[in-house]
């Protein structure tokens, strides 16, 4: 059975990476979430997508450079909530007993990771308790590397899209260089369509997960291949989806 991912809580039905989204995307059934953390300067692990404020918030200029005083004062777009810390997001994803977190491990500004993060968001996870049921996630493989050296025991999981894929030596160079690294191989759509010969002989369909699908007619053609993991901003689309398709079995 397809595994279905809410991605950013679920952002087609909540504001993205919000606690509203957390809290409700749990009542979907899902059976995963995804999210995104950045570092500030001032030692924070912020739950936000992108390393600027502007698309998601009200809020101007780099996430880095939030302190803890003014984050509060910064809120998301349609909401009247506040950027969450990660310490505040694990603790509503903590009550889904054995719910997968998939932990994106995201960059600054200028696409450089930030120093201490892996430390900071593994240690997060060991005190809530929810390393054993977390993947850390990245498109950057060194960044995963440093994951396996700092935290061996949390669970691994690598994105990629057609972009990256040729800026690291092609699709087939980047699998193989990632097979050992990470438990999960997370690839866009469309390259996984148009590599879908090559990528299921290098991996099987437990360890694909693909990405984003919010269209009908996509969840449902990925859902019948029997792919391993769905990622959706639409989860309750993907779930209706695949409840059709497991009854008429």
């Amino acid at each position: 059975m397809t595994l279905i991912t809410g991605h950013r809580g679920a952002r087609n039905l909540w504001p993205e990476n919000s606690l509203q989204g957390f809290r409700n995307v749990l009542e979907l059934g899902v059976d995963a979430v995804e999210f995104d953390v950045h570092l500030t300067d001032a030692g924070e692990l912020l739950v936000i997508h992108d390393a600027t404020l502007e698309r998601t918030t009200e809020g101007q200029g780099p996430v880095r450079a939030l302190t803890p005083e003014a984050r509060l004062n910064v809120k998301l777009k349609d909401s009247d909530e506040t950027i969450p810390t990660l310490s505040d997001v694990l603790s509503v994803l903590a009550a889904a007993d054995g719910l997968p977190l998939h932990v994106e491990i995201k960059s600054d500004e200028t696409g450089t990771p930030y120093p201490g993060i892996v430390e900071k968001i593994a240690a997060e996870l060991a005190a809530q308790g929810l390393a054993g049921r977390s993947y850390l996630t990245s498109f950057d493989v060194s960044v995963l590397e440093e994951c396996r050296r700092i935290a061996p025991d949390i669970a691994r999981l690598v994105s990629v899209n057609a972009a990256w894929a040729e800026r690291q030596g092609g699709l087939k160079s980047f699998i193989k260089q990632v097979e050992g690294l990470v438990e999960i191989v997370a690839i866009h759509h469309e390259l996984m369509e148009a590599e879908w010969d090559l990528i299921t002989g290098l991996l099987p369909l437990h360890r694909l997960c693909v990405w984003t699908l919010n269209d009908e007619a996509l969840i449902g053609k990925w859902l019948e291949r029997g792919i391993g993991h769905l990622t959706s901003d639409s989860p309750d689309l993907a779930l209706d989806l695949r409840g059709k398709i497991s009854a008429a079995a």
